[in-house]
C-alpha cells in the first residue's frame, strides 16, 4: 500500500482491541455505567471504530472543540473541520467524573466501544453557534440542546456496530486500501452520492476520472437508518443498479456509515478527510439536488472560501473536483456545461421535482434524464398515486361529525375494493391503544401521536389509514403529517361544523358539564382548540349531509390521484 495516499494524520488507528481484551473489557463493563447512543452517534462510532476519522481516537475535549469550530482546527493547531462531540443529557452525565470508564451501547443493549472519560462540561448551543458562525463555516445543525452535556476522552472499540444490509459493501478504510493496492490503484476520484445517481452523475463522474488518469470509488452515503428512512434502500439499490455501465476495471463501489443528510462547508471538509483515510486523493462536490430539486454545482454546495479551500488543500491533500451546472444537448446526446454551449444551442433539463411527479403520475420518464434500471428501482420507492396508501386525517370539535363521516367513508373505500382500510376512530384508538391515558394537554397529546405512527405504519404498507381524532394541536397536527407524507399520501380534514351546532348535538351533554367546571381542560370550553392551517379540505356538516361529505372526500382524493 506504500503507493496509495496515508491516511490522514499517518496511520490508522487501532482502536478496535483484540479478542483477548475484548473479553475482559465485556466482562468489566458489566460493573461500568452505560450512555445509550441514539442512530447518529451509532454512524458515528462506526466512523470512528473503522478509522475513517483519523487521526481521532475518540471524543474531543473543550479546548479542542472551542478551536475546532473558531478556527477548524484542533488546539495543536492540526487542520481539523468536525466537532466530533459526546452530547448526553443531564440524568445520563449525572455522576460520571473524569477518570472513570463508561459503557457505550446501542439501543438494544450491544455495546461498541467502551469511554475512558478525560472530561465532562455543560454544553453551551449559543456560543457554539456563535463561534462556528464566526469562522465563516456556520454548524449546519445544532450540536446538542440546552441542558446537555459533552463527555470527552478515548475509546475502545470491541465490536464495529452492527449492521444487517449490503454486508459485502461495507468495508473499513483499511479494507479499502487493501483493495486498492491490489488492483494498483493510485490516484483514486471519490464520489459520495447521498441520491439517487442519473446519466449527469454519470457522464460527469466517468468524465471527471478519465481526465485526472483516475480511478473511480462510489462511496454511497448509507448509515441511515433502514427501518425509518423510506428512501435508504432505494438510494442504495440505485446506485448498484448503475454501476455495470461504468467500466469494470477501474470503478469500485462501497457502502459508508455516513448520513446523507449531513451538509455544510464543515462537512464537505469532513468528507475529503474520510475520502482521503480511505485511500483516495480526489473528491466530486456537489451534484446533489437541492430542495427546490435544482442540481447544485459544486460551488454552490461548497460555501468555502478561497483560503479555506487552499488550507483544505495544502493539509488534508484532497482535491476538490466541482460539480457545474450541466444541461443535456439534444444535437449532440451529451450533458454539457453551460458555459460550453454554442450560442443557440437547444437544451433539456429536468429537476426532481418534475422527476417525482412523473413516477407518481405514471408517466414516462425520458432516458436522456436517467436510464431504465434506475428508473426501475424508483419506481418501488415512488409507485403512481394510486397504489400508494394514504391516511385521511379528520379533526375537528367533538360533535362535528368526525366519527360519523370517517365510518362511511371506510364503507365507501371497502365497498371500491382497492386497499385494506384501517378505521382509528378516536373511541376504538382510546380502547385499544390508549386506555390508560387520560385528557390532559400532554396525555392527547401522546394519543394523537401514537395514532399518527399507527397510521404511517399502515400508509406504508400501502393500506388506508381512516383517522377520526379531535386533535385540537396544530403542532401534534404537524408532526402527524411528517411521520405519514414521506410514506405516501397524507389528506386533512377540518370538519368545521360551528360549536354552537356541535354543542345543540350534544346528547351526552360533555359541552353542559364543561361550562359548569365539571370536566377539566374540555377542548372548545376549558381549552383551544387550533384551527387548522391550511387543510387539504374543510367541511362544515351543518350545512352537508354525511353523505355529501363523503362525496367531497372521495373526490379530493380522485383529484389527487390516490383513486381511479
Amino acid at each position: 500500500m506504500q503507493n496509495l495516499i496515508p491516511p490522514y494524520g499517518g496511520d490508522l488507528p487501532m482502536l478496535l482491541v483484540d479478542a483477548y481484551r475484548a473479553q475482559a473489557i465485556k466482562a468489566a463493563a458489566l460493573q461500568y455505567p452505560s450512555i445509550d447512543l441514539d442512530w447518529r452517534q451509532m454512524c458515528d462510532m462506526e466512523l470512528l471504530l473503522s478509522g475513517a476519522l483519523a487521526p481521532l481516537t475518540g471524543y474531543i475535549g473543550r479546548t479542542d472543540l472551542e478551536a475546532v469550530l473558531a478556527r477548524l482546527e484542533l488546539a495543536d493547531g492540526r487542520f481539523w473541520p468536525w466537532p466530533l462531540v459526546l452530547a448526553v443529557g443531564a440524568r445520563q452525565a449525572q455522576g460520571i467524573e473524569p477518570g472513570q470508564t463508561v459503557a457505550l451501547r446501542d439501543a438494544e443493549g450491544f455495546m461498541p466501544a467502551i469511554l475512558h472519560v478525560e472530561e465532562v462540561w455543560p454544553a453551551d448551543p449559543e456560543r457554539e453557534q456563535a463561534l462556528a458562525a464566526a469562522s465563516g463555516a456556520p454548524l449546519a445543525a445544532p450540536l446538542s440542546t440546552a441542558g446537555q452535556y459533552y463527555l470527552a476522552g478515548w475509546v475502545e472499540g470491541v465490536s464495529l456496530p452492527p449492521r444487517h444490509d449490503f454486508l459485502t459493501l461495507r468495508l473499513t478504510p483499511a479494507e479499502t486500501r487493501a483493495q486498492f493496492a491490489r488492483r494498483g490503484w493510485r490516484r483514486v476520484l471519490a464520489v459520495m452520492p447521498s441520491q439517487p445517481m442519473h446519466r449527469p452523475h454519470y457522464e460527469f463522474y466517468l468524465r471527471a476520472a478519465v481526465e485526472r488518469e483516475a480511478n473511480l470509488f462510489i462511496h454511497v452515503a448509507g448509515g441511515s437508518d433502514p427501518v425509518h428512512d423510506p428512501l435508504h434502500f432505494t438510494r442504495l439499490r440505485a446506485c448498484q443498479a448503475l454501476l455495470p455501465r461504468f467500466p469494470l476495471t477501474t470503478t469500485m463501489m462501497a457502502v459508508s456509515a455516513l448520513l446523507p443528510t449531513i451538509a455544510g462547508a464543515r462537512a464537505v471538509l469532513y468528507k475529503a478527510i474520510v475520502a482521503r483515510n480511505h485511500g483516495c486523493t480526489h473528491l466530486v462536490v456537489g451534484g446533489e439536488r437541492a430542495d427546490n430539486g435544482d442540481l447544485r454545482r459544486g460551488a454552490d454546495a461548497l460555501g468555502l472560501s478561497a483560503a479555506m479551500q487552499a488550507r483544505l488543500k495544502e493539509a488534508v491533500e484532497v482535491e476538490l473536483v466541482t460539480f457545474p451546472r450541466l444541461v443535456y444537448v439534444e444535437d449532440q446526446d451529451a450533458y454539457l456545461t453551460e458555459d460550453a454551449l454554442p450560442e443557440g444551442t437547444r437544451t433539456l433539463s429536468m429537476n426532481d421535482g418534475e422527476l417525482r411527479r412523473r413516477l407518481m403520475q405514471d408517466l414516462r420518464v425520458p432516458e436522456w434524464y436517467t436510464y431504465p434500471e434506475v428508473i426501475e428501482e424508483l419506481r418501488r420507492a415512488y409507485p403512481p398515486r394510486s397504489r400508494q396508501g394514504f391516511t385521511v386525517f379528520f379533526t375537528g370539535l367533538s360533535g362535528a361529525g368526525k366519527s360519523t363521516i370517517a365510518r362511511a367513508l371506510a364503507v365507501k373505500l371497502m365497498e371500491m375494493g382497492s386497499r385494506r382500510v384501517t378505521l382509528l376512530d378516536g373511541d376504538i384508538v382510546r380502547k385499544h391503544l390508549s386506555s390508560e391515558l387520560g385528557f390532559s394537554r400532554e396525555h392527547r397529546d401522546i394519543n394523537i401521536r401514537r395514532i399518527g405512527f399507527v397510521a404511517s405504519e399502515i400508509t406504508k404498507n400501502g393500506g388506508v389509514a381512516i383517522c377520526a381524532p379531535i386533535a385540537p394541536y396544530r403542532a401534534t397536527r404537524r408532526d402527524v403529517r411528517a411521520m405519514i407524507e414521506p410514506w405516501g399520501g397524507f389528506i386533512e380534514v377540518h370538519v368545521s361544523t360551528p360549536i354552537e351546532v356541535c354543542e345543540a348535538r350534544d346528547r351526552k351533554g360533555l359541552y353542559a358539564k364543561a361550562r359548569a367546571g365539571l370536566i377539566p381542560e374540555f377542548t372548545g370550553v376549558s381549552d383551544p382548540y387550533e384551527v387548522p392551517e391550511a387543510p387539504e379540505l374543510a367541511i362544515d356538516t351543518s350545512q352537508y349531509s354525511v353523505e355529501e361529505a363523503v362525496q367531497q372526500v372521495v373526490l379530493k382524493l380522485e383529484h389527487e390521484g390516490y383513486l381511479r
